[in-house]
C-alpha cells in the first residue's frame, strides 16, 4: 500500500479546525512568521506551500525576508523582534541558513513556547524526555502521523531509523519510544546495514542518500517511510530504491509522502501554540 501524504494532511488540518474556529471566536488568528535569508528556490517553494496551507485553514503568516548577505546581528534582532511579539504565536526560521550565520545560536533564540519545527535544543530536550507537551521538529512528527492516518501500529513493533540527524532521526527516536516501540538508530557508517535494517517491522529511511535502502534490507511485511530529499539528475528522489518499495508491505513515496504532511503539521503546532498563549 502507498502512505500518501496527502490524505493524511487534510485529515490533520481538518481535526485542528475547530480549534481554529474556538480560537478565532475569542478574536484570536493562529499566526506564523517564516524567517528567511536570501531567495534559495526550495525555501521559496515551501514557503509558498505553507502560507496556502494556512490560508486555507483561516490562519496567517508574516514573512520576514533579510538579504542573503545579511550579518548575525540583524537575523538576531528580527527574531527577538517576533519572539516577544504577542500577535505571534509560532515562528519558523528556514534552514540551511548562509554561511555566515552561526546557524547553533539561531536555534536558542526562539523560545520553546513558539518553537513550533522543534530547533532549539531545549525543545529537542523535552522530546527526548518522552514530554508530549513540546514542539519536535515537523519533519519527525509527520513520520508518526502518516503511520497513525494509515493506522499502522507502533507499540511493540520493531522500527530501524537509518539517520541520526537532530532534525529527524534523534526526535523520531524519542518520538517511537515514547509510543511504545522498539528502536534502533543506524546511519551510514553502520557495519552490515542490510542486517541490521532486515527484522525491522518498520523501516525509517532518513540519511540523506538517494538509494541507500536496497531491497535487501526489507524484510517480509515490512513498512517503509522515505524521508530522503534529493536532487538526482533534476529528478527529486527519497533514499529507497525503487525495488525496496516495490518489496514493502507499505511505502511513503517520494515526493507525495511525508513532505506532504508537514506543512500541515506545522499547523497543527501553530494552533496548539496560539491556544496555550491566549
Amino acid at each position: 500500500m502507498e502512505l500518501a501524504g496527502l490524505p493524511a494532511a487534510q485529515a490533520l488540518a481538518e481535526r485542528v479546525r475547530p480549534e481554529i474556529e474556538s480560537l478565532g471566536s475569542r478574536g484570536v488568528t493562529p499566526r506564523l512568521a517564516v524567517v528567511r535569508a536570501g531567495a534559495r528556490p526550495d525555501d521559496l517553494s515551501y514557503e509558498k506551500a505553507i502560507a496556502k496551507r494556512f490560508a486555507a485553514a483561516g490562519c496567517e503568516i508574516r514573512h520576514a525576508v533579510l538579504p542573503e548577505d545579511c550579518g548575525q546581528s540583524a537575523l538576531v534582532r528580527e527574531i527577538a523582534l517576533l519572539d516577544g511579539d504577542k500577535t505571534v504565536h509560532g515562528i519558523l526560521v528556514l534552514r540551511p541558513l548562509p554561511p555566515q550565520i552561526d546557524a547553533a545560536r539561531v536555534a536558542s533564540l526562539v523560545s520553546p513556547e513558539k518553537d513550533v519545527d522543534g530547533m532549539n535544543p531545549a525543545s529537542l530536550g523535552r522530546i527526548l524526555l518522552g514530554e508530549r507537551d513540546a514542539f519536535a521538529p515537523c519533519t519527525a512528527e509527520a513520520v508518526v502521523a502518516l503511520l497513525d492516518h494509515y493506522e499502522i501500529p507502533l507499540a511493540g513493533k520493531r522500527v530501524t531509523i537509518v539517520g541520526r540527524s537532530a532534525v529527524v532521526g534523534r526526535p523520531l527516536m524519542a518520538l517511537l519510544l515514547a509510543r511504545d516501540a522498539t528502536v534502533s538508530v543506524c546511519h551510514t557508517k553502520t557495519a552490515d546495514l542490510a542486517c541490521a535494517c532486515h527484522e525491522a517491522d518498520i523501516l525509517v529511511a532518513c540519511a540523506g542518500r538517494p538509494g541507500l535502502v536496497t531491497a535487501e534490507h526489507v524484510g517480509a511485511c515490512c513498512t517503509v517511510v522515505d524521508v530522503g530529499v534529493n536532487m538526482v539528475e533534476g529528478r527529486l528522489t527519497g533514499d529507497v530504491a525503487a525495488a525496496a518499495r516495490a518489496k514493502a508491505l507499505n511505502f511513503s513515496p517520494v515526493p507525495g509522502g511525508v513532505g506532504a504532511l508537514t506543512g500541515a503539521v506545522l499547523l497543527a503546532h501553530t494552533v496548539r501554540a496560539a491556544g496555550k498563549a491566549v
